[in-house]
């Protein structure tokens, strides 16, 4: 069976309905993200932003990597080319909505502040962040 055969749309779709979870995607870009980076901007607590990416990851809209302490996610483009299209959709109307340009906003001011948030240092800074440094 391919993989397209396999797609559950209906898990797709619940993991595209929650607000929180569409807040992370925003946040990842076109990065890769540590969750702590989540954590500060979204002020959620962590284990309630891990439950929302762990939905993310179960789904397959976002994939992993530990790096010491540090996990990072990165959305992952889905292999069904219907639902590829629904996210990269998602994800331009996400960059159109104020609360979601707030967040970002946020994201750049924690990343590139004078002084990182105690529990963000030595966090490694989202790429697209150092690239306008």
């Amino acid at each position: 069976m391919s993989k397209t055969a396999e797609f559950d749309l209906e898990q797709f779709f619940l993991a595209l309905s929650d607000k929180t979870r569409l807040r992370i995607i925003n946040l990842i870009g076109e990065d890769e993200l540590c969750v702590c980076f989540f954590v500060e901007v979204l002020d959620e607590l962590q284990p309630k932003i891990s439950r929302h990416l762990g939905v993310l990851r179960e789904t397959g809209l976002v994939s992993a990597r530990k790096d010491g302490k540090w996990m990072h996610y990165r959305v992952e483009t889905p292999q069904h080319p219907h639902a590829a299209k629904v996210l990269a959709d998602v994800r331009a109307w996400l960059k159109d909505d104020q609360e979601m340009q707030r967040d970002r906003a946020r994201l750049v001011k924690v990343c590139c502040g004078s002084c990182l948030p105690p529990a963000l240092n030595g966090a490694p800074l989202p790429a697209s962040i150092l690239a306008e440094r």
